[in-house]
């Protein structure tokens, strides 16, 4: 499993099957959890670093979201969705309960807080589209996360993977397409 930041070398999730094995397997011995971190961490971190820019707060955040997972594995139970979606909504909590925090201390406006809410809709749309991202091959993968989580430029992430902007394009365009089709299927 991958720890760094560029989220390369992710791997794919088989949802149904792996998550209940792991999910299970920490609900009885709570240092297996270790592997749903490992999973999970990447997917986490960016969901909160696009909600909060700063780095060292995201990164908190994170951990706070963990942390919390950690301590309510035991009574996590099994719905219509996915462990990641229940993850994502500790994480929206997490960043619902750092805005109040901020309001709090600086008087933020109440804007921010509102920014902040997300539904349960959103949450689970989040979920599954991290989740077919994770389905696509490998280099498209790589591509949309450095172009839309990394938020690098085409020429940026055509030097990174050592291949020609083209084919960082056509790897992206390839990539969109086939989300959208699936969204698409998804929605119907």
């Amino acid at each position: 499993m991958n720890k760094d930041f560029r989220g390369e070398g992710l791997p794919a999730i088989n949802q149904t099957v792996d998550e209940r094995v792991l999910v299970e397997a920490a609900q009885k011995d709570v240092r297996r959890f270790a592997d749903l971190y490992e999973l999970y961490f990447y997917r986490v971190y960016a969901y909160v670093s696009t909600r909060v820019k700063n780095r060292e707060e995201s990164e908190d955040i994170t951990s706070e979201v963990f942390h919390r997972a950690l301590i309510k594995i035991k009574t996590f139970e099994w719905r219509d969705v996915p462990f990641s979606a229940w993850l994502f909504r500790i994480a929206a909590n997490s960043i619902v309960d750092h805005w109040r925090k901020i309001r709090h201390q600086e008087n933020a406006s109440a804007s921010d807080l509102e920014n902040a809410q997300v539904s349960d809709a959103d949450i689970e749309r989040q979920a599954a589209i991290f989740q077919l991202v994770e389905s696509l091959p490998e280099d498209q993968r790589q591509v949309v996360h450095l172009r839309f989580v990394e938020q690098k430029t085409i020429r940026e992430i055509a030097q990174q993977i050592r291949r020609s902007e083209g084919a960082v394009k056509q790897l992206q365009f390839r990539a969109l397409k086939k989300l959208r089709t699936q969204m698409e299927g998804a929605d119907a």
